[in-house]
């Protein structure tokens, strides 16, 4: 299968793409965003990496033929799970947060909770492929991102936050001139993961607070999450503060403690090799 087959995607105007993996047909399908710049062009997540991410950009003409915007296409993790990071080693440059640069460098494919069925993959890539032999691929990160740094496309900047909790290294990119918010796996409209080996319960809770503050303040009016589709501010506060009042009951408590329990079993069971 050619990656155009593979993609497709949606503009959603003023340079920013909205793309998929048509045959990945799971809850754990992650959206990749494309922002053009006027010097720097950006993807945000890529995918299973099944098919070529930057052959599909390029055979749809999503970055146009601008002679004067010289620097590769950067592709940012935000953060190292397979469904986002699976395609990070097609680019030339690649960016994810410090706290996560060794798990892609070492080909962690248990902090990259690396957990693909056959049955989620509606047309098999290429002949004989099968779920159980897919790895994310070791990438070394050219770009180590922190709090605060500021990605600079020319005509927009993006400020990475850093958003522990559904990972340790989960960040959001925020676009704070056109007040948008790129989510990754730290908010999105559906049940929120924090029992993950590396997930962490009170980093979420104060990484959502954070996000409630960005509403009070006024600094975002749409969200561009990791899954699903996309939403506006009031959405945001609703889904951060009830995350809020619900993660320090006790029955949370346990169910996430009994389910992290679970998660890693069965992601040592499925990567042996780990260095878990």
């Amino acid at each position: 299968m050619s990656a155009a087959d593979w993609y497709a995607h949606k503009s959603l105007g003023d340079g920013l793409f909205w793309i998929q993996e048509r045959f990945y047909q799971s809850d754990n399908r992650a959206n990749i965003w494309l922002l053009r710049g006027s010097h720097q062009d950006v993807v945000i997540d890529t995918g299973l990496g099944l098919r070529s991410l930057p052959d599909y950009i390029d055979s749809k003409g999503l970055l146009g033929k601008d002679p004067q915007r010289k620097n590769p296409l950067l592709a940012i993790a935000t953060h190292a799970h397979f469904d986002h990071s699976g395609g990070l080693h097609q680019f030339q440059q690649v960016g994810v947060h410090s706290a996560e640069v060794d798990a892609l460098a070492n080909g962690d494919n248990f902090e990259t909770v690396t957990w693909l069925s056959d049955r989620e993959i509606a047309e098999r890539p290429s002949p004989g492929w099968r779920a159980r032999n897919y790895k994310v691929k070791a990438v070394q990160p050219t770009h180590i991102l922190q709090e605060g740094d500021v990605i600079n496309l020319g005509d927009r900047q993006l400020t990475v936050l850093h958003m522990p909790g559904h990972s340790r290294g989960s960040i959001c990119l925020h676009d704070h001139d056109n007040k948008l918010l790129f989510s990754g796996d730290v908010v999105y409209d559906g049940s929120m993961i924090d029992w993950l080996p590396y997930s962490q319960v009170s980093d979420y809770i104060s990484s959502c607070e954070r996000l409630v503050g960005l509403v009070d303040s006024e600094q975002v009016d749409q969200v561009l999450p990791g899954h699903y589709n996309t939403f506006g501010a009031k959405r945001l506060h609703r889904i951060a503060s009830t995350y809020i009042s619900r993660a320090g009951t006790c029955p949370a408590k346990f169910s996430t403690r009994t389910w992290r329990t679970l998660a890693g079993f069965a992601l040592r069971m499925s990567n042996p090799h780990c260095a878990c």
